[in-house]
């Protein structure tokens, strides 16, 4: 009988952990999918996101969603990722199918990202700049975490069960609706635990 690798054990068990973000945040980009076509009305509009549509030669190109917060700070929506900018301290993109913390020192995009490439220089934080991007990802989680309570208490819980419906599909990860928002907050402890496991 083989004994138990404690170095292996928590390997195993960062690779589950990034896995389920990875699933977490392509089922968060499904949801904010669907508040886009609600049939009541786009709820991104309703709690204040701004719709930028394509120009001409991107017309194969989804639309953009921004929302500005306070203190300078900014969120991005795209079906590829979410973008994250705080004037102060640069911007954090997370990407949907990896959830690999992307840093940045730019604070303004250039040209709106209506595809992977159109977003600004992008890597793995530097020892100095580890801090605020560790910094940048537990805010955008947090206000995806408060943005999930609050289309519960506008909307009701059986409308993002119902959103929910045709991604439970059995053969992709799943977190129910009642456990949406308290599973980013869990994934929020996870990553100041250990960060850096997160930084592949």
């Amino acid at each position: 009988m083989s004994e138990k690798n404690p170095e292996n054990d928590q390997r195993r068990n960062e690779i589950t952990s990034i896995d389920h973000a990875v699933g977490l945040l392509s089922q968060q980009a499904w949801c904010w999918g669907r508040d886009v076509l609600r049939p009541e009305g786009n709820w991104l509009l309703e709690v204040g996101f701004d719709r930028i549509e394509p120009p001409n030669d991107r017309n194969e190109c989804s639309s953009v969603y921004s929302l500005e917060l306070p203190d300078e700070r900014c969120v991005v929506l795209r079906g590829f990722g979410v973008f994250y900018l705080d004037l102060r301290r640069g911007g954090v993109f997370l990407p949907r199918y990896e959830f690999e913390p992307k840093y940045t020192t730019d604070v303004v995009l250039e040209r709106q990202p209506w595809s992977g490439e159109d977003l600004p220089d992008l890597s793995s934080p530097t020892n100095t700049q580890r801090n605020d991007c560790a910094a940048l990802v537990l805010e955008l989680i947090d206000w995806i975490a408060s943005y999930e309570a609050n289309v519960v208490e506008c909307l009701g819980i059986e409308y993002r069960r119902a959103t929910l419906a045709k991604w439970d599909s059995g053969e992709r990860p799943f977190t129910p609706a009642e456990k949406l928002a308290a599973s980013w907050r869990e994934l929020s402890v996870q990553i100041t635990t250990n960060f850096d496991a997160y930084l592949m």
